[in-house]
């Protein structure tokens, strides 16, 4: 229903420490690569920086034809594997990174949020700075009273324009969530319920065997510099067969 739209993609730090967050800051850079190869613009909306390496989650948008029902399928539970450098002892450390894909919904009118079910916070910006960041409160957070969802923008220029894209992805997570729950009532009645959510869908190894292997579709990398770099379009048609047929089944 939405693949012909724009993505935005948010990649979040999960378990792993300073692993975990210069693992999602690597993805990002290869989201974005990938991005630039396909002459597709994008645009970071918000980064939240760690105290040592990394992010601890990031917000952008790629703007493209079906760039939602292409990326799509990138959607899940990334883990790395790696001879850790923030480490003195040299052991292998297992660290893990969550990637969502929402579709760009230019006008969600579909749902609907009462402002007493949320709670807006603004803040200074924080980063590398900029015109206008880290001068002023001009970055907005907002939080849905209902459903615990957060979401924050800081990169505009002015608190208005921060609140106004907050407010869309915020609008557009929340019909997404309201579809998921009728799939999952249909397939609660059904007798038919999988408990999937938070399984890794791909492995990055990177020592010992160089190895990036999509663990839904079986297709495998030996070049995981290349991958990282943005080489993505074997994983990512891999997996659109592997959606096609779970869809068809």
């Amino acid at each position: 229903e939405f693949d012909d739209r724009s993505a935005i993609i948010t990649i979040r730090s999960g378990a792993g420490g300073d692993d975990a967050t210069d693992f999602a800051e690597m993805l990002m850079r290869m989201y974005l690569r990938w991005a630039e190869q396909h002459d597709y613009p994008t645009k970071v909306m918000d980064t939240s920086y760690a105290e040592g390496a990394g992010i601890k989650s990031a917000t952008f948008e790629i703007t493209a034809p079906y760039a939602f029902g292409t990326l799509s399928v990138e959607a899940g539970t990334h883990r790395l594997a790696r001879i850790s450098p923030f480490g003195s002892a040299d052991k292998r450390q297992t660290s893990f990174a969550a990637v969502e894909v929402i579709p760009l919904m230019e006008e969600a009118t579909e749902v609907e949020i009462p402002e007493n079910d949320i709670r807006v916070d603004v803040f200074r910006s924080s980063g590398p700075g900029g015109q206008s960041v880290n001068t002023t409160d001009s970055a907005v957070r907002l939080t849905h009273l209902p459903t615990g969802i957060v979401v924050s923008m800081q990169n505009e220029k002015s608190q208005i324009q921060n609140r106004a894209a907050a407010m869309r992805v915020l609008q557009t997570r929340l019909l997404l969530l309201q579809k998921e729950k009728e799939a999952a009532t249909k397939k609660e009645l059904a007798g038919n319920i999988t408990a999937s959510w938070g399984d890794q869908m791909r492995s990055y190894f990177l020592y010992g065997q160089q190895l990036v292997k999509d663990l839904r579709t079986g297709h495998e990398s030996g070049n995981p510099a290349a991958v990282f770099d943005g080489d993505l379009d074997d994983f990512i048609s891999a997996g659109i067969r592997w959606r096609k047929r779970k869809d068809e089944d």
